[in-house]
This record gives C-alpha cells, sequence and structure tokens, in this order.
C-alpha cells in the first residue's frame, strides 16, 4: 500500500493536536485540506482513525494502533534527513590535508581537482606532513586528514587501507661498497650506520624508520637523527649514515653523491587516509571518496581489501 508523506504527516501532528485547526496552522494548510488528508488516508486503511464531534476529536483503537507503529519510523526518517543534511553543510569551507610523501601530495592534488567539480564549496588546502612529527599537526586540528605513510597504530586515530605503494630502497653513499650491488638485503643494514628521525616518535615508527636489528638478529648501528629528507640525503652524500627509504626519493629528491639501491627482502612502503577517530565529518568523507578515486581504490574508508602496484 502506497501512502502519501503528507497523509502520513497530518496523521502523526493530528495525533497530538487532536485539533483540526491547529493541525492546518502546524502544516501550512487549509482545515479543509487537513480533512482531506485524513479521509483519504482512513480510505487506504479501510476503517475510522479518529472519533470527531463538534467539540472534541479522540483516535480510534485503530487509530492510537497506527499511531504507535509509525512514530519510531517517522522519527528515524526525520533523523536521517537531518544527518544527511548535516553532511551536505559539513562538505563546505577549507579542508586542510597533510601529505607524507610527494606521490601522496599528487595524489592529494588529483582529489582536489575531483573535489572542485562535485563539491565547488570545498576548498582544499595542503601541506606537507614533517617527517618528524609525523600526527602532531592531524592531533592538533591543523590538518584535517592527511595521506600518511605506514603503518598507523594510534589508538586516536582512524586509518584506510593503501592507496599508494612504493618499493623501499636504502639510500647510500656513491662510493660505499653497497652502492655497486644491484640489489641488498634486510640483513645488509648490519654493515650501515642509519639515519633516524629526530622528534616524538612512536617506538613501532623508529623501528620502521631505523630497526635496532636484521630480521637474523644482528645489530643495526643507530646514526645521527635528522629532520627532513633533504638534511638525510645530505649526510648521506656525505657518507656519514644510510638512510631507509622509498623508491620515489630518487626521482623527487635528486642528489649528487646518493645511490639508492633496492630491497630484495622489504615490504613496500604504503600510504593511505589517516583521519582523527571521533571527528570524520562530512568534508572529510567527501575527501575520502574523493581520494580513492583517484587513487582507483573503491574499497571504503576502514576496509583493508585495497592493494596497488608500486610506483615506478
Amino acid at each position: 500500500m502506497l501512502t502519501d508523506r503528507d497523509e502520513l504527516d497530518c496523521f502523526l501532528i493530528l495525533t497530538e493536536e487532536l485539533h483540526f485547526g491547529r493541525t492546518a496552522e502546524r502544516m501550512l494548510l487549509s482545515r479543509a485540506r487537513v480533512s482531506q488528508l485524513v479521509q483519504r488516508l482512513e480510505r487506504r486503511i479501510g476503517a475510522p482513525l479518529f472519533l470527531r464531534t463538534s467539540r472534541t476529536v479522540a483516535l480510534t483503537v485503530l487509530g492510537r494502533q497506527l499511531r504507535d507503529d509509525l512514530e519510531p519510523h517517522h522519527r528515524g526518517i526525520a533523523a536521517a534527513l537531518e544527518r544527511a543534511a548535516a553532511t551536505a553543510r559539513a562538505a563546505d569551507g577549507v579542508l586542510h590535508v597533510g601529505f607524507a610523501a610527494p606521490p601522496a601530495g599528487e595524489l592529494v592534488l588529483r582529489a582536489a581537482e575531483t573535489l572542485r567539480l562535485t563539491h565547488p564549496g570545498l576548498a582544499v588546502e595542503l601541506c606537507e606532513v614533517p617527517l618528524s612529527d609525523p600526527f602532531g599537526q592531524l592531533r592538533s586540528g591543523d590538518f584535517d586528514v592527511q595521506v600518511s605513510e605506514f603503518p598507523v597504530r594510534e589508538a586516536d586515530l582512524g586509518e584506510g587501507p593503501a592507496l599508494l605503494t612504493d618499493r623501499r630502497v636504502l639510500a647510500v653513499a656513491a662510493g660505499h661498497p653497497l652502492a655497486a650491488r644491484e640489489s641488498v638485503s634486510l640483513e645488509d643494514l648490519a654493515e650501515v650506520t642509519l639515519l633516524a628521525v629526530a622528534g616524538d616518535l612512536p617506538a613501532y615508527r623508529r623501528e620502521h624508520h631505523a630497526p635496532a636489528r636484521t630480521p637474523g638478529g644482528r645489530p643495526i648501528r643507530r646514526g645521527t637523527e635528522v629532520m627532513n629528507m633533504q638534511e638525510a640525503l645530505m649526510l648521506v652524500a656525505a657518507g656519514q649514515g644510510a638512510l631507509l627509504t622509498a623508491a620515489h626519493t630518487a626521482t623527487y629528491y635528486t642528489r649528487p653523491g646518493v645511490a639508492y639501491v633496492p630491497f630484495t627482502d622489504a615490504e613496500p612502503v604504503g600510504y593511505g587516509l589517516v583521519w582523527r577517530a571521533a571527528d570524520h565529518s562530512g568534508a572529510v568523507r567527501a575527501f575520502a571518496q574523493a581520494v580513492r578515486e583517484a587513487a582507483g581504490a573503491p574499497a571504503p574508508v576502514g576496509v583493508d581489501d585495497t592493494r596497488q602496484p608500486a610506483i615506478r
């Protein structure tokens, strides 16, 4: 049985007011129109819903049953519409997006171009995530969302699947013995001093950038702490340490005196969306959809089943 939304609204308001005049005022309709809507609904049902006299309006037993059955669904529909409207309102303004590497920044730019067409009221401003402070600006609210290097194991932050992946390489001075090799293994890290990342990093992030031991248990020397990629590569070129990094570094941070040797056994570096778990706004959801489309990743944010080819 198909029922007009106006009929249901009129019925529920009349069950509250029990007065045709006040119901008409609330609905901005005439009393005759209210009466018409009620009568039409009663014809659909096949029985009276109200007892009418010249002075009173009361619900029938069937009317009370229908009211009790309809009210929770009516509230749910109203709440759903309000949530949709709130999401639409939230997808306006300026969204501040952080990116942790140049390929991630290019992905953000492609997503921003998509948003310019689909959400013209939402502007995207992007800024690089500091190597030495991977989550501070996101937590402080300077960033609304960011495309970060994995792993991310923070209780207050949500993360999506990897949208980009890249091979891992070892950056060493051009004169280092490993620079002449076609590839290296994680066991070879015992032969170098690894530069570490400065800052208040979680232990798992420090281990990611500069592990303390090889998979076989051999110790790895940990060297100077660096604040950014330019500083790291300057020290690598000077022979003061080696750096675990992603293959795209060779393209985006060209520097004389540095060789990049791929690993045969290291897991690729992944980059994906990270956001404040308690603050997933409509604008962030709109950006998440756009960035997934830009990366060719259809899976919803939070479902870790996307695998992208390596950046070459």
